[in-house]
């Protein structure tokens, strides 16, 4: 018998892999290592969110640009909104909301852990973004929630530079993850999965990739990669920031020379004049 070798496909095309450092974004947080080394219990403040830890891991993270994991509990029926206010008033230094809501039937272990994590992750993402605001950490007592399922820093050092990294191979452009949506108008519009579609249901030119996740009870990293790859595909596009317009220039006081708008109005250099002199005198012998 034979053996027959054929030629394998051809590969599509990716982008290249490079080391995070190659992005021009290196580590994470100095501050935030600092912290687990000395098993430091409080909370880490940063300009874009922050981030819960109790005894040098990371219990909770909150941002603005993320749904909390309140939202995600509730936004489709997994957790009804009155059994989550009920386990916020009810809960004490004793009893933390994640233990209420596990011990009171509202939800099972798994279920909440699941639920927490991908909240962590998700708020951590936008809370570790590169800043030029130093950080602060307040010493004090963990989240209320409760260690759930602490995540050491490392861990979330590596989730985060990795979920850049994926944004980047995706769509190098950072502009839509912020800016708001509008949707373009490409020659072949490509076929879309459903979540694809969802996302772009809602892109009018006012809502951002945040604005989407949180009324769609989503992730928002989730939303980040439908949108750059939407971008990507000419789906959709960042509005454009208008042009400012050049500030006028203030009249001149009275009795002074207009300033200059050319170099045509500017007095003849004597250099010049001379030089031209000599050029003409050389031509003329």
């Amino acid at each position: 018998m034979t053996a027959v070798r054929t030629a394998e496909p051809p590969r599509l095309p990716v982008r290249t892999k490079t080391a995070a450092g190659g992005r021009g974004w290196g580590g994470v947080s100095p501050m935030l290592t600092r912290l687990a080394a000395e098993q430091a219990t409080g909370v880490l403040v940063r300009e874009r969110g922050t981030l819960h830890l109790a005894e040098g891991l990371v219990v909770h993270a909150d941002s603005p640009s993320a749904p909390g994991l309140d939202m995600l509990l509730t936004a489709h029926g997994t957790l009804s909104p009155e059994a989550w206010q009920r386990a916020l008033t009810e809960a004490d230094d004793g009893h933390s909301v994640g233990s209420h809501l596990v011990d009171g039937g509202h939800l099972a272990s798994g279920a909440l852990e699941l639920c927490q994590l991908t909240a962590l992750y998700d708020a951590a993402y936008f809370a570790l973004a590169p800043s030029s605001t130093p950080g602060r950490f307040r010493y004090g007592s963990a989240h209320p929630l409760g260690p759930i399922h602490p995540v050491p820093v490392a861990a979330l050092e590596h989730e985060t530079l990795r979920r850049r990294d994926l944004l980047h191979r995706i769509w190098p452009d950072p502009r839509t993850d912020e800016a708001p949506l509008i949707r373009a108008d490409p020659v072949a519009a490509p076929a879309l999965t459903r979540r694809q579609q969802t996302v772009l249901d809602r892109v009018n030119g006012k809502r951002t990739a945040p604005d989407i996740a949180r009324e769609l009870g989503r992730p928002a990293f989730h939303t980040l990669v439908d949108v750059r790859r939407l971008m990507a595909a000419g789906v959709v596009s960042p509005l454009p920031v208008p042009a400012q317009p050049k500030p006028a220039q203030p009249p001149p006081t009275r009795g002074e020379p207009p300033p200059p708008t050319g170099p045509e109005q500017l007095p003849p250099d004597p250099h010049t004049i001379l030089l031209k002199r000599l050029r003409d005198a050389l031509e003329a012998l």
